[in-house]
């Protein structure tokens, strides 16, 4: 990566000013006999050329060293002005500062969304999860793609790197995230990251992006929870626009591509307000106390109940499915869920 190429120049810059101390101070030691004090002096004027007096004067052999070394300060100081310029002048220097501080509280970041490829499958993930306040961590490996998506970014923490290696998806904190989503443009680093991310992290939820039909049934025994296919959604999409316009309408309204945006949310039975734990629809009354409406539940055998019927009864290992508008649903988590 370049801003790992950068921060290497920078150092053998910063390596290399060292060195020019250490070998003025040892030569100034050896060849003028200086104590350590006045080796370092000398050494401190000569590289910052002020034209202090030295010392005492420098012997035939001092005078050859320090004509030398002259020349070598001249060249390395020249190195590393221009390497902290090209950083001042192109923004590197706080690039790669923002680059550090990102990954030290990437640290302390858990029960995360990790999303690998910011194309455009990537990047419309993350305004969904943004929008649904959650926290996010990008890995990427195209710099420009980056800078291209610049706006979208300042939101969120980014991993430049290979999301297919073990060491990337570590720094991006896949021990202690609760979902990956893996969106690379080819099928087989998708499944790699789907084997490694099932391997270093059991209990994560992975949402796997495929091409090719016969790639599905190889994420899903890599251990993808989900396979996503946009070229076939695409498709599926615009037959129903001709077949049935006014049911994607409505479906469109729900992803909140149409006009008047609606949000569908769930609600876990263990994440109910303890006082509204075993009661039934009816009681619960979420039309009335919301405006929401309670479309399905899903049961403990992942089996979906649409319009369950209003006498039944919530229990432990329920999801309850709600319907409504942004002012709705909020009204619905506010009244439902429990306070965290």
């Amino acid at each position: 990566m370049r801003y790992t190429a950068h921060i290497r120049k920078l150092l053998i810059a910063i390596g290399l000013t060292f060195l020019v101390i250490i070998s003025g101070v040892i030569g100034f030691m050896q060849l003028e006999n200086y104590n350590l004090r006045e080796a370092f002096y000398m050494t401190i004027i000569t590289i910052s050329t002020v034209g202090f007096k030295e010392v005492r004067d420098l012997s035939p052999n001092g005078q050859v060293f320090t004509a030398f070394f002259i020349m070598f300060n001249l060249l390395t100081f020249a190195y590393l002005i221009s390497t902290i310029s090209a950083y001042l002048f192109e923004g590197e220097l706080h690039a790669i500062f923002k680059i550090y501080m990102i990954n030290q509280d990437l640290k302390k970041v858990e029960n995360h969304i990790i999303v690998c490829g910011f194309g455009r499958n990537g990047s419309k993930a993350c305004e969904e999860l943004l929008a649904a306040k959650e926290t996010v961590v990008i890995i990427e490996m195209n710099e420009a793609l980056v800078k291209e998506k610049a706006a979208l970014i300042k939101n969120l923490d980014i991993v430049m790197g290979d999301a297919t290696q073990d060491e990337i998806l570590q720094k991006a904190g896949i021990e202690r995230a609760k979902a990956i989503i893996t969106t690379l443009p080819k099928d087989a680093d998708n499944v790699f990251v789907t084997l490694t991310a099932r391997e270093l992290n059991q209990r994560i939820r992975i949402i796997a992006r495929a091409s090719d039909k016969s790639t599905e049934s190889k994420l899903i025994r890599a251990g993808a929870d989900s396979v996503v296919m946009p070229e076939e959604i695409g498709g599926i999409h615009m037959a129903n626009l001709v077949i049935r316009p006014d049911v994607i309408q409505f479906l469109e309204m729900i992803d909140g591509l149409g006009p008047s945006k609606l949000r569908l949310e769930e609600l876990d039975y263990r994440d109910f307000r303890p006082e509204l734990k075993g009661k039934t629809l009816e009681q619960l009354n979420v039309r009335h106390k919301t405006g929401a409406t309670v479309i399905g539940l899903k049961n403990r055998d992942n089996d979906f109940m649409v319009s369950p019927d209003l006498k039944k009864q919530l229990n432990d290992g329920e999801i309850l499915l709600v319907l409504g508008t942004n002012k709705q649903i909020n009204a619905f988590i506010n009244q439902f869920r429990r306070a965290i």
